[in-house]
């Protein structure tokens, strides 16, 4: 028994041994394709950004986003003192050589190099190329902005957040009507996945989205807390989210209440929240949104600036929201106030405040629009 228990420790030591021989160091391997290297301690993930593609790996999860898409590894990467680890066929495979440089390969005893920096650094996104014809088949994001898709939260037998006096779903649908009529007036297509009182599920929402090809998802709906009296008084304010990996234990919870009518009315797939690896897999696929996501989101700032209901905190956050997880567009879902505070929920009642809300979300389309119309010019596309 002793000998087996012996051979086994060999053989995964051998394993092992075999793993290392065959490793490269991430940071080497960077520099040596001209890519600039960027490592997430917190979330274990790091990225190789070059001039063609921006590769996106996380520690221990066998994938890597390349090109907008998952693709399978051979090895998972890992740390060992001090480096980040990558099998060299997987290197090889991802840049399309036959072999990798033996400079970028790291013994597993090795630590004279240099270790893994502590710090987040800023991603820096591929470079565009530049085309003086129109690319065929545009994709949402980089074409011109003409439809607007209109999600009204809610609807039916799924009130919403409730007030004192009102209910969510109320709010939501007379500010998105309005919305629609101010937007038709500036040129836009406009689509409402719901214009009466009908409940629609969350994934649902997102395949009409698809289906009508917007080009901007926006979900509306009504912040809440369940507080005391004193604390519901307090707690005030509007708030843009994208679709992206929470940071505070607020936004986890948010989601989490937004996504509950999905489990709460047995819809197919339902869950509360994404895993780490649904996450991963997820990011490859809104890459190409997530930048006009927050170039809408900062013209959505702009424009309720000096609005009565004031900004929540910085005014953006990012959580799992299942009703933007299908969109194959840019998309937020927009708290528009807390429903639960007795004052902006008085405010929210009220037509003028609707309308006021309506002219402003529409004031940032515009915006956006515009700022899309100009980068697709220096980019030469008509």
């Amino acid at each position: 028994m002793r000998n087996l228990v012996w051979y086994i420790l060999f053989c995964v030591a051998l394993a092992a041994s075999a793993w290392a021989a065959n490793t490269v160091d991430a940071e080497q391997v960077a520099k040596q394709h001209k890519a600039s290297f960027h490592w997430f301690p917190i979330q274990k993930t790091f990225i190789l950004a070059g001039e063609t593609d921006t590769l996106k790996f996380a520690i221990g999860l066998p994938y890597v986003s390349s090109h907008g898409k998952s693709v399978d590894l051979k090895h998972a990467p890992e740390i060992a003192d001090g480096h980040i680890l990558l099998d060299s066929a997987d290197v090889a495979s991802l840049y399309g050589v036959g072999n990798v440089q033996a400079a970028a390969a790291v013994p597993a005893s090795s630590s004279s190099s240099v270790k893994v920096s502590s710090s987040s650094a800023k991603i820096v996104a591929a470079a565009a190329p530049v085309t003086a014809t129109k690319p065929k088949n545009e994709t949402a994001g980089t074409r011109e902005v003409k439809t607007i898709v209109i999600d009204p939260g809610h609807g039916g037998k799924d009130t919403g957040a409730q007030g004192k006096n009102s209910n969510e779903k109320d709010i939501v649908l007379a500010v998105g009507k309005l919305l629609k009529k101010e937007l038709e007036k500036e040129g836009f297509k406009v689509k409402m996945t719901r214009d009466k009182d009908v409940f629609i599920e969350l994934g649902e929402r997102a395949n009409l989205a698809n289906q009508w090809d917007g080009d901007l998802f926006i979900s509306l709906h009504c912040n809440a807390i369940d507080a005391s009296p004193e604390r519901k008084k307090q707690i005030k304010g509007y708030h843009v989210y994208v679709l992206r990996a929470p940071e505070s234990e607020e936004d986890k919870a948010i989601a989490r209440r937004e996504n509950k009518v999905a489990t709460l009315y047995g819809e197919k797939n339902a869950k509360e929240e994404l895993s780490p690896l649904e996450w991963f897999k997820l990011e490859a696929r809104l890459e190409k949104y997530k930048q006009n996501s927050y170039m809408f989101t900062e013209q959505m700032l702009k424009a309720f600036d000096d609005g009565k209901i004031k900004r929540q905190g910085g005014g953006v956050g990012g959580a799992g929201f299942m009703v933007l997880v299908g969109a194959l567009m840019p998309a937020v879902l927009f708290e528009i106030g807390f429903i639960s505070n007795p004052e902006e929920e008085a405010y929210m009642m009220t037509n003028k405040a609707q309308a006021d809300i309506a002219e402003r979300i529409s004031k940032a389309v515009s915006a956006y629009k515009n700022a899309v119309h100009n980068y697709r010019e220096t980019l030469g596309r008509q």
